[in-house]
């Protein structure tokens, strides 16, 4: 029997996870926020942000001013052993790589059903720190939902550890761009893998947009950019399949 999610969970935990996490940043960094203005209220919503650095989810959980949900992969193997024991204790929802998860599936679904927020970073990790093509479950998932979709753009965080090393604070940039979609095929119907790639560049098109040049890799207009960033599109679990 399928259990029903609800949307917001886990407030007491989380509210602790989020005032710690807003007292690291506080003595670490400083934040500059940009484009609060087209932050919506309430959801359903999809957030859609790049994905450079491990940190990227702990940005997001700083700055949001709503409940927040997260689909992850559910293995990190770019990030330190704790970011696990964090996902976990927030209550990600676990995505697993080279299958069609069912239920994850339909744990999204309901979060937006009951006006929930979501976010979900579509490159599907963080192997690279220029913008890569969106993985494919981002883009059935809006065209699944039809909600909303609020794209963002979170810079200066690769580096991270190294400049607190030397002593520096860290300057992050969090961009929230304008709210876009729904999303819908050409024909109305379920859309293929070709036409979910070009839902995904769409998506990635709008992070792009909130990215300084130097991270746009092959959404930027620059073809020495785009060149540079050959290789950071294969993706690295192409033929791994978690259980």
């Amino acid at each position: 029997m399928t259990t029903t999610i609800r949307y917001p969970r886990r407030r007491v935990i989380r509210k602790i996870l989020k005032t710690g996490i807003a007292a690291a940043f506080g003595i670490l960094a400083d934040f500059e926020i940009e484009g609060r203005e087209n932050i919506p209220s309430m959801g359903p919503l999809l957030v859609v942000a790049n994905h450079f650095h491990f940190l990227d989810p702990l940005a997001l959980i700083h700055t949001a001013p709503w409940p927040m949900e997260f689909m992850g992969g559910a293995q990190t193997p770019n990030a330190p052993g704790a970011v696990g024991w964090l996902s976990k204790a927030f209550g990600v929802i676990p995505t697993y790589r080279g299958t069609g998860s069912r239920e994850t599936l339909q744990n999204a679904e309901e979060i937006l059903k009951q006006k929930g927020v979501l976010a979900i970073f579509p490159e599907g990790g963080s192997w690279a720190q220029v913008l890569r093509p969106a993985r494919p479950g981002t883009a059935f998932l809006a065209w699944r939902t039809k909600a909303q979709i609020l794209p963002v753009g979170l810079n200066d965080l690769v580096g991270f550890f190294q400049r607190i090393k030397f002593g520096q604070r860290v300057h992050v940039k969090v961009k929230f761009g304008k709210p876009f979609g729904p999303v819908a095929a050409s024909d109305g119907s379920r859309p293929g893998r070709e036409e979910l790639d070009e839902i995904g560049h769409d998506i990635m098109q709008h992070i792009s947009y909130l990215l300084p040049p130097e991270r746009q890799g092959f959404y930027s207009p620059d073809p020495a950019i785009r060149n540079a960033a050959l290789g950071t599109e294969i993706y690295p679990w192409a033929n791994l399949s978690e259980v």
